[in-house]
């Protein structure tokens, strides 16, 4: 039986798995088997709301062994660390316990057709103290241990008897584009709440304090500059300190430096400024790679130098006809890939020849919580770009997760768990204590 291998469990790799097994796993036409080094699935948009409290990686993450039962497919725990083409093999890593006892020894899994969906994480440019004093949000876990530190924060802020120094309660965020704004947005809302229960020695408006950090000459550039202008007033209205054209240079455990001289206090730093494929894709297997490890593909997604291996998602370099740039790294390119590759597999195991991927540019929406949504929309549909804001623009961001929701699910579940959580959620406090 054909042997279809899908290694990275986000958005696009999850989805396509969930797609493949219903088609193909489920009439036995493939077999088909997901890798991935974490046991739960989460919709990486959502982390910088995690990060903030407003959500309960509890209540939200999937877990990939329910999935692949429901839907046909195999999960394999693990991290893919190699691949002999030669062989058709995919080279896992040893899986180790929370307790670094070996779990799953290293082994490898053969194929007939891969797909690598690893996905991206954030580039900090080798920036001296990167890596020791901020904290990226490329997972779920990261993103949990950015709201401890943040309740941990304002615990010891409330109990001590000494003036606050300098940097206490500040939280620097690198990076002004939709994971940066939709954070600063979020933790000014979610750190007022915060600070509601119980802590009665920090005063909110005066003693927490976000600073946005962006090397750029504006936030958010991948917006239209009108909505860019926009949301900077927004930020500032509430609060939120905005520095653009300011590179940053170094982060230290109470302060971030930048080019310019300045240095910003901060207690947290998140750094949320470009993304790179992960570092083990650099040349993997002898396959073509570019400066920022992406796996170079064809149209049709799979890889130039092998066409029984595909890339899609972040970690996939591929051509958009017509632009300079390739597509850009959305959650809706890997969301098209998916389903594009699901009609080419399904082809491949037929003998037909693969179709073309075109990407289809819908707009960015980005959410800054409670206090507004904005984005653009694009279509033929729409005749052109459209501006929105607003509720409007807040049903859209909302619907983007619901897509892929009924793309994991189907409408039934989705409806029942949406309906489920509306009444779940009035019980609950607003922000993760804890």
């Amino acid at each position: 039986m054909h042997h279809i291998v899908i290694v990275g469990g986000g958005a696009g790799g999850l989805e396509l798995a969930t797609r493949l097994g219903d088609t193909l796993g489920r009439k036995e036409r493939a077999r088909v088997t997901l890798i991935d080094r974490a046991r739960t699935h989460l919709w990486k948009p959502l982390l910088h709301e995690v990060a903030a409290g407003s959500m309960d990686l509890d209540h939200h993450a999937l877990d990939y062994l329910a999935q692949a039962r429901w839907h046909h497919f195999r999960f394999q725990l693990g991290s893919m660390d190699g691949l002999d083409r030669a062989r058709q093999v995919v080279e896992i890593a040893p899986t180790f316990d929370d307790e670094g006892r070996e779990l799953i020894q290293r082994r490898e899994i053969g194929y007939d057709t891969l797909v690598i969906a690893v996905g991206s994480h954030t580039n900090d440019f080798g920036t001296p103290g990167a890596r020791e004093h901020a904290i990226s949000l490329d997972t779920a876990e990261e993103a949990e241990l950015f709201h401890r530190r943040l309740v941990n924060a304002c615990i010891r802020a409330n109990a001590q008897t000494a003036p606050l120094r300098p940097e206490q309660l500040h939280v620097a965020i690198i990076g002004a584009g939709a994971t940066g704004v939709e954070l600063a947005a979020e933790l000014h809302r979610t750190a007022r709440e915060l600070v509601a229960y119980g802590f009665d020695q920090i005063d909110p408006e005066r003693d927490v304090k976000l600073t946005l950090i962006e090397a750029g000459p504006r936030i958010l550039p991948a917006l239209p500059e009108r909505l860019s202008k926009a949301t900077e007033e927004l930020l500032r209205g509430i609060n939120v300190q905005v520095f653009t054209g300011e590179r940053v240079t170094e982060v230290a455990a109470d302060c971030v430096r930048t080019a310019s001289g300045r240095a910003i206090p901060a207690e947290l730093t998140v750094w949320a400024a470009g993304i790179k494929a992960p570092d083990f894709l650099k040349d993997i297997g002898g396959l073509e790679t570019n400066r920022l490890n992406q796996i170079v593909v064809e149209q049709t997604l799979a890889a130039t130098r092998d066409s029984r291996v595909f890339a899609i998602g972040d970690c996939a370099s591929c051509p958009w006809p017509g632009r300079e740039r390739g597509v850009p790294p959305r959650a809706q390119a890997a969301h098209q890939q998916a389903m594009h590759l699901v009609s080419n597999l399904a082809r491949r195991l037929r003998g037909a020849p693969l179709r073309a991927y075109v990407y289809r540019d819908f707009g960015s929406l980005v959410s800054l919580g409670e206090y507004s949504t904005v984005g653009s929309l694009m279509g033929a549909l729409l005749g052109g770009t459209i501006f929105i804001e607003g509720l409007f623009a807040r049903f859209m961001y909302v619907s983007l997760y619901r897509m892929h929701l009924h793309a994991l699910h189907g409408f039934a579940k989705v409806l029942f768990d949406t309906a489920a959580r509306m009444i779940t959620r009035r019980t609950e406090p607003r922000v993760k204590l804890h």
